[in-house]
């Protein structure tokens, strides 16, 4: 009985090596493609626009306002109202001013006869003095006094068109043809010479305000094409261009005041103060197109690469890239792949050159069908 022990024993191993011959003439093991997630590469110069709140204005806004001080005693119109050149907005009490014009009437009707006393005077010595009956001083006495009468003559006259002037400022009449934008006094009110009353939009075109911020302002040229996108017709883009840039930046906001020119019909299908959203093109860096920084891995030379899908084999190939500066979770690629690759975009450590792989998207559903 122990030598068939020791018998079977020795039979073992000789057993184990049939047994791994025999697994060695099956087929070889076949190895499932693996499941990779894949994004196409953002950014490039379809998708590279920034955009801009903004608020529709006038062209031209003209604040509105009196020459002179007094009490706004009537006003003829209303935000929103349409007026001509030359309409009648609001009157300031004239009371004053008339008293003021009627002292001046009266100072140049003194003036006048004055300068006709002086008149008078000056010819009656010239005769004298022909006649040698007074000497050539007192004639010259009597001319100057004559030219002086005449310059009060035209002081006063010159002071009655003022106050006359003065009269017609309490009435303030609209510059040109708009609409009246904004009011800032109502009747009753007391206001200062200068003190705007309203706004008054020009009919000579619609413009965007928006704010560019300081840190891209060499991005943005005059002239440059944009689109404007109203926010009560969400994805209708009407085109226009950036006019004008402030030459310095607000001191708190740090940001320049600019204005975009609605070019063509598009001026004629918005409304004054309408929000809105101006995009603009980005070049160089930002036109770019970007992957997930996860997506970035080193291949066998230590250079930066991408996992990218052949589309036709769904195996793995490993594409050099050259990269921008990184930011907080992309980075900008300036060549090697095409905007329409399958880029791995996470796990790339995992996985080698040549691999078959099942893609998917975020939502775990399959992509390359």
């Amino acid at each position: 009985m122990a030598g068939v022990g020791r018998l079977s024993i020795l039979l073992i191993p000789v057993l184990m090596a049939v047994l791994l011959a025999a697994c060695g003439k099956g087929d070889p093991v076949v190895e499932s493609p693996r499941p990779v997630l894949v994004v196409h590469p953002g950014g490039g110069a379809d998708a590279a626009l920034s955009a801009f709140a903004g608020e529709i204005h006038a062209r031209e806004e003209s604040p509105l306002s009196f020459r002179v001080g007094g009490n706004l005693v009537r006003r003829t119109v209303d935000v929103g109202a349409v007026v001509k050149r030359g309409d009648l907005l609001a009157v300031l009490d004239p009371g004053d001013l008339r008293l003021e014009a009627q002292a001046a009437q009266a100072q140049l009707a003194a003036a006048d006869a004055e300068l006709g006393r002086a008149r008078a005077d000056q010819a009656r010595y010239a005769q004298l003095a022909r006649q040698q009956l007074v000497s050539r001083s007192t004639l010259d006495a009597q001319t100057a006094a004559f030219r002086a009468a005449q310059g009060q003559a035209r002081a006063a006259r010159a002071n009655l068109d003022v106050a006359r002037n003065q009269a017609a400022y309490s009435q303030l009449r609209a510059p040109r043809a708009g609409v009246i934008a904004t009011r800032q006094a109502e009747a009753g009110q007391v206001v200062a010479a200068g003190q705007t009353i309203f706004t008054l939009a020009g009919d000579a075109g619609r413009e965007v305000a928006i704010a560019l911020p300081e840190s891209r302002i060499r991005d943005f040229s005059v002239g440059q094409p944009v689109l404007v996108e109203l926010w009560s017709a969400p994805g209708e883009h009407l085109p226009g261009s950036i006019r004008e840039i402030a030459p310095a930046a607000d001191p708190q906001a740090r940001t320049y005041a600019a204005r975009v020119a609605l070019i063509g019909d598009a001026a004629k299908a918005v409304e004054l103060g309408q929000s809105a959203r101006v995009y603009v093109q980005d070049a160089g860096e930002r036109a770019a197109l970007t992957v997930p920084l996860s997506a970035v891995q080193r291949d066998a030379n230590g250079a930066s690469a991408v996992w990218v899908v052949d589309a036709a084999t769904r195996k793995l190939k490993s594409v050099p890239v050259r990269l921008g500066a990184y930011a907080d979770d992309r980075v900008p690629v300036y060549g090697g792949i095409a905007p329409d690759a399958w880029i791995v975009a996470a796990g790339g450590h995992l996985l080698r050159d040549g691999q078959s792989v099942s893609p998917v998207d975020r939502q775990n559903r399959p992509v390359l069908h």
